[in-house]
């Protein structure tokens, strides 16, 4: 089959569309031969027909095509050459000419007064040997000449016999041999359609094509052209070489020299079919999009038949075993699945790949009730915790709650009071805070009635953390030492820096000197011990306490490095709220770009942790708001508001109460914006909480509440409330809360509200600057600067004169780097001005993104080529 090419977007090929334009040039003194060559799908039809492009009226291209035919057309490229140009040549075929006299005729079709003659002959692995004898006598001739050659074919597909090597070894022409994309480009590409980037690798292997299509499609199955592709070439394999490939087919990545043995004949056969490819130690299909195709494609008794049969091979070899496990939930092999599931769970969990041990266990748990009803509850257990370390905490209640059960049941009530902890410690991470705080007290209410130990001391530490995220600083240290105390009398080690985490948190919340320091301390004697939860959570505590008291600049290095941290533990749940939290921050700092590239990824993250993805929703909302796109920021406030509630907790309710006062406001609904705010300023006035105390007082007077922030509200929003803007923006500014500064400068006279103004519009931030405009209307302040045109209000697809600019180049081929030297641009916010355009127009490609452009009518720039 022949891929069609003009899906296939072209990166990464400035390098050889320049040697197809260098022989074409010094073609003229004396005919040349391009042998391109390469894999299915890496672009070698999508890169001749972009040459075709370039050269325009310098050349004159004569294309001829070879086709997988069971009997291949005889001379089937020149019939194709012949039946555009008409002539001597079609004469000659229709005819039945001699060689010698069809050859005459091609060659005269290389004589042309004005333009360079290019004869294209694609696919030559698949030609006749009329065609392989052509392309031998042409390429003796055409140095007689100025024309220019090109064969292009499958590499991969070519075994040491094939008649192909004797052709091109008499064609003696420049070979250019296309290479997958590279692991950046792969990723870029994956990030900016919202896929996973190391999966997306893996499944590709880079292929152009292959990416082009999984990106386009809904899922991570083959599609039906890779399909084809693949199958066609197995039917063409002799019995037992297919039944080799079918095995290979359920083993991911490769299968090795184990499966193999005996197997040499097959594995030949396979590896010049250009089915399997050899590797260190085995073989495998060039890419696993190929390989799910076939598998796929096996019926259901024979799929489970052959990995039955690789079950046993390799667990005869000592094999890894989560290999083991695939190939038993594959063979729907019980037994297998609950034995190898936990051996499987427990490596990865040693080796804190923390996504892959959950799902271990998740498989293994499905028939634990094949288990003893103490071994059930532990492995139900281990489940749940496995589960919250991987970032799925809402995956860990059902199992506990199960686990809680069978402990009753047996009567075990220490093991009962700890099952209770874990749970209150995953239901806060899945976002409901009242199924936290209840669990909490049960475990302690069970525990107490136990001689004291370490899950005592743990359950105390648990309810300290509680009290921390009410505000109830006092309350939680007092527990957090008591929990100390009796995890040190005890020697656990891991519960005392629990306990000293959530000390130091709530003493830095209320500013006691050295409070920072004993949190860094219990940080460092976390991470010695590998206490990877532990040490993430102090790092997440630190950088949370200086954001949310809105010390952005100091803030900003503490998220860096908890991020950075995050990342190497494979703690996603943290992850996710890290990126939410740096958002956040650079958000005010002025840093949009960064504040919606971080926020992007953290709700990108598999993680599912209800009140995780609320920061990065926050920012979402506010930034689209800002900009105009209300639809937009209302779906993610929304959502925000949703996730929220549950948790009961102002650190989650204050940010999505103020940022929908701020946008109802910002879009002429003051009531309803003072309707969103009053019962989470009350919870922030009696809890002490001056952060969102002062923000939510400051939003409901915005709002035309008369409010008045509380004492101890942070001093800022005090001052904004009671017209010291002056003061406010000074203090903003040394905190680093550009944005907010902004927001106190709006409250002023008329060169301050200009200033704001102009900050604004630096952010793109045309509604809030509107309904600045609006307010001081309202106040009788004239003079200030009218907002920047609104060109997109005429552009077809509603993009700003930047994004205009950015899909023109895009439609015409520019790569990001190539837009952003022509734009003089950042890398990093050309980047952020194609996603943009991309989520403008509603498509998840470059290609489709160019193809709206053209149906609008939208015309591109002069043309510098295809990305590269």
């Amino acid at each position: 089959m022949r891929w069609d090419h003009r899906h296939v977007e072209l990166w990464e090929r400035a390098a050889p569309l320049g040697v197809l334009d260098d022989l074409l040039r010094v073609s003229a003194t004396g005919g040349r031969v391009a042998l391109v060559a390469g894999e299915a799908g890496v672009g070698k039809s999508a890169l001749v027909t972009e040459f075709a492009r370039r050269a325009g009226a310098r050349a004159r291209f004569h294309w001829g095509w070879c086709d997988p035919l069971v009997t291949p057309r005889a001379l089937g490229p020149v019939h194709d050459i012949a039946r555009r140009s008409g002539g001597p040549l079609a004469d000659h075929l229709v005819n039945g000419a001699p060689p010698d006299q069809i050859l005459a005729a091609l060659l005269d079709q290389l004589d042309h007064p004005r333009t360079r003659p290019v004869l294209v002959v694609e696919d030559a692995h698949w030609a006749d040997e009329a065609t392989l004898d052509l392309l031998v006598l042409l390429g003796r001739r055409i140095n007689q000449r100025p024309a220019l050659l090109v064969v292009t074919y499958r590499d991969d597909e070519i075994g040491a016999d094939h008649p192909l090597h004797r052709v091109l070894a008499a064609l003696r022409g420049t070979r250019i041999a296309l290479t997958p994309l590279s692991p950046d480009r792969v990723a870029h590409e994956a990030t900016r359609a919202g896929r996973d980037a190391a999966s997306v690798l893996a499944l590709t292997g880079g292929n152009p094509l292959l990416l082009t299509e999984l990106l386009d499609a809904k899922d991570d199955r083959a599609p039906a052209g890779v399909r084809g592709l693949i199958l066609d070439r197995i039917r063409a394999l002799p019995d037992r070489a297919r039944e080799l490939a079918h095995l290979v087919a359920v083993m991911p990545t490769r299968a090795d020299k184990a499966l193999l043995a005996g197997r040499d004949d097959q594995v030949d056969a396979c590896v010049a079919g250009g089915v399997l490819v050899a590797t260190a130690d085995g073989v495998a299909y060039r890419h696993e999009l190929l390989r799910t195709a076939v598998e796929d494609a096996l019926e259901p008794r024979r799929r489970a038949a052959l990995h039955a049969t690789a079950l046993a091979t390799l667990a005869a070899v000592d094999a890894d075993p989560g290999r083991l496990v695939h190939h038993a939930r594959g063979a729907g092999d019980p037994d297998a699945v609950l034995h190898w599931g936990r051996v499987a769970a427990a490596a990865a969990a040693r080796q804190r790949a923390r996504r892959e041990a959950a799902e271990h266990y998740r498989a293994a748990a499905a028939h634990a009730d094949r288990l003893p009803r103490r071994e059930r509850a532990e492995l139900l257990e281990r489940y749940g915790v496995a589960a919250y370390l991987a970032g799925v905490a809402a995956d860990g209640l059902a199992p506990l709650r199960a686990a809680i059960g069978i402990r009753q049941e047996v009567g075990d009530p220490v093991p009962t009071g700890s099952a209770w902890r874990w749970l209150s410690r995953v239901a806060w991470w899945s976002g409901d805070g009242t199924l936290a705080r209840t669990a909490g007290d049960r475990a302690v209410e069970i525990l107490g009635t136990q001689p004291p130990g370490r899950e005592l001391a743990m359950a105390y530490s648990n309810q300290a953390g509680l009290r921390m995220f009410d505000y109830a600083f006092a309350e939680s240290i007092e527990l957090g030492e008591r929990a100390r105390t009796l995890a040190e009398e005890f020697g656990d080690p891991e519960t005392a820096v629990h306990a000293a985490i959530s000390v130091g948190t709530s003493a830095m919340q209320l500013g006691r000197p050295g409070a920072r320091a004993a949190l860094e301390a219990a940080q460092a004697a976390a991470a010695a011990a590998g206490y990877a939860d532990q040490a993430t959570r102090a790092l997440l505590n630190i950088a949370g306490v200086l954001a949310e008291r809105a010390e952005f600049t100091e803030s900003t290095p503490a998220l860096d490095r908890a991020v950075a941290y995050a990342r190497e533990q494979d703690l996603a749940g943290y992850l996710q709220c890290l990126l939410g939290t740096r958002a956040t921050v650079r958000f005010q700092a002025g840093d949009w770009a960064g504040a919606v590239a971080d926020a992007e990824e953290s709700l990108r993250l598999p993680a599912q942790g209800g009140i995780g993805r609320v920061p990065a929703l926050v920012v979402l909302g506010r930034v689209h708001g800002a900009r105009g796109e209300r639809a937009v920021a209302r779906a993610h406030l929304d959502e925000a508001d949703r996730h929220a509630g549950p948790s009961r907790e102002l650190q989650w309710v204050g940010p999505a109460k103020s940022a929908r006062a701020e946008h109802f406001r910002w879009y002429g609904d003051p009531q309803r914006a003072a309707r969103e705010v009053p019962h989470a300023l009350d919870r922030a006035t009696r809890e002490h909480a001056p952060p969102h105390s002062g923000e939510l007082a400051f939003r409901l007077w915005q709002a035309g509440g008369g409010a008045h922030a509380p004492v101890d509200a942070l001093a800022p929003y005090r001052w904004m409330i009671d017209g010291d803007w002056r003061a406010a923006a000074d203090e903003w500014q040394r905190r680093g809360g550009h944005f907010l500064r902004l927001e106190a400068l709006a409250l002023g006279d008329r060169a301050a509200a200009t200033e704001a103004l102009r900050g604004l519009d630096a952010l793109g931030a045309t509604q809030a600057a509107t309904a600045l405009r609006a307010d001081l209307r309202r106040r009788g302040i004239g003079g200030v600067p009218r907002g920047p045109r609104r060109t997109t209000a005429t552009h077809p697809a509603g993009l700003t004169r930047r994004q205009a600019e950015v899909l023109s180049l895009l439609a015409d081929g520019l790569s990001n780097a190539d837009i952003a030297t022509r734009l003089r641009l950042a890398p990093k916010t050309v980047d952020h001005h194609v996603s943009a355009v991309l989520a403008r127009l509603g498509v998840t490609s470059r290609g489709q993104a160019a193809a709206r452009a053209h149906k609008l009518g939208i015309s591109p720039h002069s043309s510098n080529g295809p990305a590269t």
